[in-house]
């Protein structure tokens, strides 16, 4: 009867062991997708050189001196996704708004799902293969929010306070694991 009790105690503890390791880490999102598809900025999907000279400069009062209407979104800067921990593929792009207000818009994100990834703005540099998996949560980063999902167009705010002069690269990070699934270095896009 004692050998019984130990075999149903073992299971029962396997199977809890089982149980939280999958609650962990959540293997089934390997194979399930999670689809977002948010409206992007037009800037955002454009060809660099179009969504800065395309627009003619502001006139007064934050016009179009040729038209007379609000300003188009403005291209700031933008970068391309490359993978880290998981494949990941994907443009993204920090745009100014009409208003002022700014987001940040990935088009075309493909990467692996998993528990607990965020999008953050970050300082660290992006660097290819294993040696900028941990980087981003070295130095000054802000969580824009929780990542959408992983394959689609998604776009976040940016708060004003942001100093994107100082955070310079975007992560798709898994603060579950403290890795980066991708990353891009976003690269200023200036007017001539």
């Amino acid at each position: 009867m004692g050998l019984r009790r130990v075999l149903v105690a073992v299971a029962i503890l396997g199977v809890g062991l089982l149980v939280a390791a999958l609650a962990w880490f959540q293997p089934w999102k390997l194979w399930v997708d999670h689809h977002v598809n948010d409206a992007l900025p037009a800037v955002a999907l454009a060809p660099a050189s179009t969504a800065v000279h395309g627009a003619p400069p502001a006139g007064p009062a934050g016009t179009s001196p040729s038209t007379g209407t609000a300003p188009a979104a403005r291209l700031l800067s933008r970068g391309m996704l490359i993978s880290q921990e998981h494949a990941t593929h994907g443009t993204v792009s920090v745009v100014r708004q009409p208003g002022g207000a700014r987001v940040l818009a990935i088009a075309h994100l493909d990467t692996s799902n998993g528990p607990d990834l965020h999008v953050w703005l970050t300082d660290a540099p992006v660097r290819r293969g294993s040696d900028g998996w941990h980087v981003f949560d070295d130095g000054e980063h802000i969580s824009l929010g929780t990542l959408k999902g992983n394959v689609g167009n998604q776009v976040y705010s940016i708060p004003s306070n942001v100093d994107l002069s100082r955070l310079t690269s975007v992560t798709i990070w898994c603060a579950r694991f403290q890795v980066s699934f991708g990353a891009a270095q976003l690269v200023p896009i200036t007017a001539n």
